[in-house]
């Protein structure tokens, strides 16, 4: 099993040695790590959270390709986006510091890193499906995702899924999109290209007045592409949860009540104004609610 998990170990910045954080570039996670909560209550011997706290450290499968989610930045070494500032900021509520270690995960291995106890937890835009849920315990969710829409910069009257109604509409070929923009606006005309890198060329070519993908896809392609602007928020549901071992059931509802915390002090929101919200207009949403 050895060779499934050979995995790039990355620091969080401060790494194994659970320094402070405060490296070039660390300004954002520092600011939130100011108002970030730290567990002060009885910890059981030989549970999830005990074994952190004596390790000193919290194990995470993860990316770090991920651009605004979970991205390695070349030149101060710092891991930035949505789901690294959770990771540190769950870290910090458990050891009292931002200190993780981050275990390349895929799709094939984020069960198997849970089960055998490689990682703690996996935060990666990690869908929460029935299926999924006979063989791995999550916590939250902590992120609706789905279907958004992205225009090209400065386009107006689009705002809303309902504004789609009679323009002509890019997806991805066989992706959800399509049922989603027929469901939103029937008169919508669907324009489908083969791959992302396609649906993209096409709508700065003017092939199409708006595309519809899911939202971590386009929050990845706005950060490369200034051209690029997502409106509103998503109009269908994918919820990303924090995968746990299974069966974990009180390291599941501690997670669960350290996000609820986050979001009525109002931190989820900033972390989200500091990542996804840098290209996708409007407020921050509300937080989903947790265990829905």
């Amino acid at each position: 099993m050895g060779r499934l998990f050979v995995a790039v170990l990355l620091l969080f910045v401060a790494g194994c040695s659970g320094g402070s954080d405060a490296v070039p570039g660390g300004g954002k996670i520092d600011a939130l790590l100011a108002k970030a909560p730290v567990y002060a209550g009885q910890v059981t011997p030989g549970s999830a959270v005990d074994r952190i706290k004596k390790r000193g450290e919290l194990l995470i499968g993860g990316s770090q390709d991920a651009p605004l989610l979970s991205q390695l930045d070349p030149i101060s070494g710092e891991l930035t986006g949505f789901d690294a500032y959770l990771g540190k900021l769950l870290a910090h509520y458990i050891v009292g510091k931002p200190s993780t270690e981050l275990l390349s995960a895929t799709s094939e291995t984020r069960e198997p890193l849970l089960a055998n106890g490689t990682v703690d937890v996996i935060i990666q835009t990690y869908t929460i499906t029935p299926a999924r849920q006979e063989r791995v315990s999550f916590a939250g969710p902590y992120y609706q995702s789905g279907q958004s829409i992205a225009v090209r910069k400065g386009t107006s009257g689009i705002g809303a899924p309902a504004d789609l109604a009679g323009r002509t509409v890019i997806v991805g070929a066989n992706t959800p999109g399509v049922k989603a923009v027929q469901d939103a606006a029937p008169t919508a005309k669907i324009v489908e290209f083969g791959s992302d890198p396609e649906c993209l060329t096409a709508l700065k070519q003017g092939r199409g007045e708006a595309y519809v993908q899911d939202q971590a896809i386009l929050v990845a392609d706005a950060s490369k592409d200034s051209e690029l602007q997502l409106v509103g928020e998503p109009f269908t549901e994918d919820p990303y949860g924090i995968g746990i071992k299974h069966g974990d059931t009180e390291f599941t509802a501690f997670v669960n009540d350290w996000l609820r915390e986050l979001g009525k002090s109002g931190l989820w929101q900033e972390v989200w104004k500091q990542t996804i919200g840098t290209v996708v207009t409007g407020d921050a949403p509300a937080p989903p609610a947790i265990a829905s």
